[in-house]
């Protein structure tokens, strides 16, 4: 955890001899009682706020740990066509990060069934409205080749012949229970994927339990997520061309700003708006979630309702941010438009977003999916990034996640359930100290440092400890893979591939004799 210059240091660089500190003290002990006990902290508050404020800009402590997915324990090379107990296909739903973690597990699902995954298939239509897929969006070859020691991934299920006729082996389908355990793969998938030869299991968000007891399997998810989930070129070059232009003037910071129709209906948080837009907010409500009675100020108090762009910008500036701080705006289209961008604005007016940073536009095409693409890219290379709306699986969490394992980059979230007091004083027109208030909360918390994951934070957001090893530790179970390790998985792969292929030509030899 970061902290600023503690009380002790500051004295031990100012301390003055014995006697002339006490000459100072009896000589301003007078002026010290006219001041308010708020000014006293407030100065003390500004001078660390202003050390911490810097040190954000950099990433966080480490602590000795670093990013490390590779297997520490024997990893058998994946199954090959002959040994392969069938073919698995998955329907990836959701945005952008729920198909990212869907695809994970559709992975981790493959090696507990010893099954080949057939390429996962990602349903944007319904979604984002387009319709790109996998191969639009991934870089196809870098995930196979990646992936090799792990899963035996194909294209597509392969056709058969029966009765003189070909055709594609047909899958089973399944609709996999929410957050099924290791178990569930291991009886009822694996049985129907023996019987039928292929299964299909859609809907495929969050259908594998987050917390595995085997370490191996979670350091496969890591694997997939932050090695495999590649962009396509176009997407890494275009991300690429904003995050220069943005860094050619210093650092700059990324916002998921998550004030939209869809999070703002479902957090049941409308009080806020105008008669017209409550009614458009109750109306989404009603059509796509189930029917509850929410209360603004319970829901509000308890931190579920979405922080407001003008919210956000109090934030930053309560920390020490200036008004020259470059801001990289993600997110989709605002609920209410300019009048809640507004105040925002006013407080920084460097904001950009995808749309808007010089020569890097995204062209005219691009949409759904390639934008969400961009902006989760950009965000990850920023050199701080504020989530202001976190939630199972969603872009922010899983960003969050990306972050600690690209380097303990920084990550400043608000506590909306300690911050909600605050912000609803303020909407009665308590405002008063508000400044020092919420520096209170937004400097008790870590910064992207590594910290122990706990219910209900979600792995994906905080792969600490599985994912992570330190060079001197002394739990074993913490200590790096040998640098070698990829030598020693390819070894493996290869011996396997010979013995098949041998095999392979063994069958042939006899086929042409007889």
């Amino acid at each position: 955890m970061r902290r600023g210059l503690g009380s002790e240091t500051l004295l031990r660089r100012h301390r003055a001899p014995a006697r002339l500190w006490v000459a100072v003290a009896a000589l301003v002990t007078g002026t010290i009682w006219l001041w308010s006990s708020s000014s006293v902290v407030l100065f003390g508050a500004y001078r660390v706020q202003d050390f911490v404020v810097n040190e954000l800009w950099r990433t966080a402590d480490s602590n000795g740990w670093r990013a490390s997915s590779a297997p520490r324990t024997y990893w058998p090379p994946p199954p090959t066509e002959s040994e392969s107990n069938g073919y698995l296909r998955v329907r990836c739903n959701g945005g952008l990060s729920q198909q990212r973690s869907a695809i994970c597990n559709a992975v981790v699902a493959a090696r507990i069934m010893n099954a080949t995954l057939v390429l996962p298939e990602l349903d944007t239509n319904s979604f984002w409205h387009d319709e790109s897929g996998f191969v639009d969006t991934y870089d196809v070859p870098h995930f196979i080749k990646t992936l090799k020691y792990d899963v035996r991934i194909v294209m597509s299920v392969p056709k058969i012949t029966t009765h003189g006729k070909t055709k594609k082996l047909r899958a089973y389908k399944i609709e996999p229970p929410r957050d099924a355990p290791v178990t569930w793969y291991r009886t009822t998938a694996l049985e129907k994927l023996r019987k039928y030869g292929a299964i299909y299991l859609t809907p495929f968000s969050h259908r594998l339990a987050e917390e595995i007891d085997d370490p191996e399997l979670q350091r496969l998810r890591c694997r997939v997520n932050y090695h495999a989930l590649q962009f396509k070129p176009n997407i890494m070059k275009t991300s690429s061309d904003i995050v220069n232009k943005l860094r050619s003037e210093g650092h700059f910071m990324s916002i998921h700003l998550r004030f939209e129709l869809d999070m703002l209906a479902y957090a049941g948080c409308i009080d806020i708006f105008a008669p017209k837009e409550q009614e458009i907010l109750l109306k989404y409500r009603e059509e796509n979630f189930a029917n509850k009675t929410l209360v603004y100020r319970k829901r509000r108090l308890i931190g579920k309702c979405p922080l407001t762009p003008e919210e956000v910008g109090l934030i930053i500036r309560a920390m020490g941010f200036d008004n020259t701080t470059r801001i990289y705006l993600a997110s989709g289209k605002l609920f209410g438009g300019e009048r809640f961008m507004k105040p925002f604005r006013a407080m920084f007016p460097r904001l950009e977003n995808n749309s808007m940073v010089g020569s890097g536009k995204l062209e005219e095409d691009t949409r759904g999916l390639a934008r969400a693409a961009v902006d989760y890219m950009v965000c990850l290379l920023s050199d701080i990034f504020i989530p202001t709306y976190d939630g199972p699986s969603n872009f922010a969490n899983n960003l969050m996640g990306h972050r600690l394992y690209y380097g303990f980059r920084t990550t400043i979230t608000p506590n909306r359930k300690a911050l909600a007091p605050i912000f609803m004083d303020m909407e009665e027109g308590h405002a008063s100290g508000y400044e020092e208030r919420i520096r209170l909360v937004m400097f008790n918390t870590h910064f992207g440092a590594p910290h122990k994951r706990i219910h209900p934070e979600s792995f994906y957001t905080n792969s600490w400890p599985e994912c992570f090893c330190q060079m001197n530790a002394r739990n074993q179970a913490d200590r790096c893979p040998p640098d070698n390790v990829n030598d020693v998985l390819e070894s493996q792969f290869q011996n396997k591939e010979d013995v098949e292929a041998e095999a392979t030509g063994r069958t042939d030899s006899t086929s042409q004799v007889k």
